[in-house]
Order: structure tokens, then sequence, then C-alpha cells
């Protein structure tokens, strides 16, 4: 969940500014997580700040502001920022123009931008105006920590995709639900408060119509503090969401992917405020694949899956899950429903090999953090 705080200790700038990046992990999406700090000749700290919310000011200009404000003069300062400052007018004018305007002498950079607008041109621009720039090696652990904590961005960035996470809720032998459908709660309180931090870090949640149908689930952000819901997308080949679903939140963003054409319920839901996408495969089914293409195109860095056996299945069978997030209770509930629906298998080998990333107790519940393996070389 701290990418940050599992490597370099050492490096007490780099490490500033990493912690300034997390800072922005609730706030500033689509956007990467940007921290920055400029010190002087001395190491002192003159400003820091992190990215804002989207279409607001970006590290540099937060950290130039700070330090503008506190009475400093940047001239020939050095300036720490965990990715590359960028080159283009977007939402915001350039991050280099300004770093290069006020003067800075240095630029350290962690990793460099992935985005196709941006890699390396902020980079060279600064070099341009004679600005000293270092860009770390890709496997130092500053560069990889900051790349951990932007997964999701140089996932779309370089896929095109999301990162998939997916959350999973069960007793230790396995079981998300007794037979008859109770699943309220296997876990306790502080994993479900730490699944909430999880969702809070994503720029959606993704469940699937068998899900809203029979828990009629919010899906929101409400253990944890967060400025703002990540969006909600809803698996529903055949327009089956309730017009009073409680998912419809106001000030939401609701996307509803669909494969059966019913033009009145499509008209309703969009009445509801929700966006509707046909997207249906040969079997009259969401093309899963391509939702995850189109949720790239909608600026989606990190989705979250909070989904039944049988839409866990497909998207796991569909080789579309990056990342498991399971949290796993001390109990054995026999059997009920599963993780996931997919297979059966002919041979071990067809197993889906995965790679810990980290074991952590939530109270009296074990966290479990797997990851596809190889799946975040991209």
């Amino acid at each position: 969940m701290n990418p940050i705080h599992n490597f370099f200790p050492s490096d007490i700038c780099f490490r500033q500014a990493a912690e300034q990046a997390l800072q922005a992990t609730l706030v500033c999406d689509p956007n990467p997580r940007v921290g920055c700090i400029i010190v002087d000749t001395n190491g002192r700290i003159l400003g820091q700040g992190h990215t804002q919310q989207v279409g607001q000011a970006h590290a540099e200009i937060m950290a130039l502001r700070a330090a503008r404000a506190a009475g400093f003069d940047v001239r020939g300062a050095t300036a720490y920022v965990t990715l590359e400052p960028c080159s283009h007018h977007g939402r915001t004018p350039p991050c280099c123009d300004a770093l290069i305007e006020a003067g800075i002498a240095r630029v350290l950079i962690a990793q460099q931008d992935p985005n196709p607008l941006v890699a390396g041109q902020g980079i060279a621009r600064l070099r341009a105006a004679a600005i000293d720039v270092s860009v770390l090696d890709p496997d130092n652990p500053v560069a990889i920590a900051t790349r951990e904590l932007n997964i999701g961005f140089f996932s779309r960035m370089i896929r095109k995709t999301p990162w998939v996470r997916m959350k999973m809720a069960s007793s230790l032998d396995g079981t998300t639900a007794l037979a008859n459908g109770q699943s309220q709660w296997i876990t306790s309180p502080e994993a479900r408060a730490d699944g909430h931090a999880w969702r809070a870090r994503a720029c959606a949640v993704l469940t699937g119509i068998g899900t809203v149908l029979q828990d009629n689930p919010r899906l929101d952000v409400r253990e944890v503090k967060t400025p703002r819901q990540p969006h909600i997308v809803v698996v529903d080949s055949r327009l089956q969401t309730p017009l009073d679903a409680h998912l419809f939140i106001p000030g939401r963003a609701c996307i509803i992917y669909a494969a059966v054409q019913n033009d009145a319920k499509k008209a309703a839901l969009q009445a509801r405020g929700a966006t509707v996408v046909m997207l249906p495969d040969s079997q009259g089914k969401v093309d899963l694949a391509a939702m995850m293409k189109d949720l790239g195109t909608r600026e989606i860095n990190e989705l979250h899956v909070e989904a039944g056996s049988k839409l866990n299945g497909s998207l796991i069978r569909a080789g579309l899950v990056d990342e498991f997030l399971v949290y796993l209770a001390p109990k054995l509930l026999g059997p009920g429903q599963g993780m996931a629906s997919f297979g059966p298998l002919q041979s071990l080998s067809e197993a889906v090999a995965l790679e810990f990333q980290s074991t952590d107790r939530m109270g009296v519940d074990l966290r479990l953090v797997a990851r596809v393996a190889g799946r975040d070389q991209f």
C-alpha cells in the first residue's frame, strides 16, 4: 500500500519528494502522483509540493509557490522531482518552463514520464536551457518506488489499459459467501477499512450485474477519508441495473457496459446520470478486453474490481487481471461461493502463476497482495 516506505531510506531529498508524491495519491487522478522539493546549495529545503486535483497545479509549481511564499530565492537551486517535468500544454502549462523561468540550476528526476506527449521532451527542454539534469537508472530503488506508486499511470500510458487489481475476501478455505449468499461479514473491521483505502486510491471500482442485483451495494469509500469518490463501472450485458440502485451517487460518474440493445432502459439509465456503452462480443456478452481499452481512453489508471465469482472468473480467464488483493479470515466455512469461477484446468501448467508482493496482518485477518508473474514488465 505504501511502496515508498519499502525502499530508499538513505537519500533524504528524494525521500522527501516521494513523501510529497504519496500525498497526491487520493487527489490527482488521472494525473500521475508526483512530488517535488527544491533545495539550496546547503541542502536546505526552500519549497515542496505535490500534484493537485486535475486541472490544478502540478508538483513543481506547488514547490515553486511554497518557496516564493516563504520569501526564498530559488535561483541556482536544485529540484528533486519524482517524475519528469511535463513539457506540453495540457490542462496546465509546462512545468519545465516554470523551472527554467525560476532559475533552477539542477533537476534530479526519479523516472522519465511514459506519456508520449512528454517522454524525454521535458528533459531535453531543461537541458537546452543549460540546466543540469540527471535521471536515475530504472533499477534504482527510488525509480522503482516511484514507478510502483504510479503503476496505473504507467499502464495506461504504455499498454493503453488500466492496471487491474481484483479484491477478494474469503475464509481460509476460500469461501467468499455461504451457499445462501450471506457474506457480511467474513473479514474484520480492520480488513474492511483497509479495503476501502484501496478503493480510494483507484480511479474506478468495477462490479458485475450479479453483485448489483444480489447485494445492491454502494461500492463507495466510507471507512477512510477521501477527497473524491472513484467512478463506478458495471458489467451489465442486458441492462438489468435497477434505476433505484444504490450505486447511483450524486457527483460520481457511473459507466455501464452492455451487450444487448435496449433503447428504453438505456435512456432511463442515462437519465439517472449513467454513461451506457455498448460493447458486445460474439456471444452476446460484454467484450471485456474492449472494455479495458475503453476505460483507458477514459483516463482510468487503476481499476479496482469487487465482483462475484462469475465475473472474477471471466476476467481471469481473459487474462485481464494484473494483481490480486486478498483478505483471508481465520475461519473455515465449508462449501459456498468461491473466489473465482474459471476452468477446470487440464494441467497444473495452465495455472495462473503469481508472485507475492506483500503479506500483512489486518486485525485478525491476513492481507495478501499477489501479482501475475511478469505483468508489471511493460
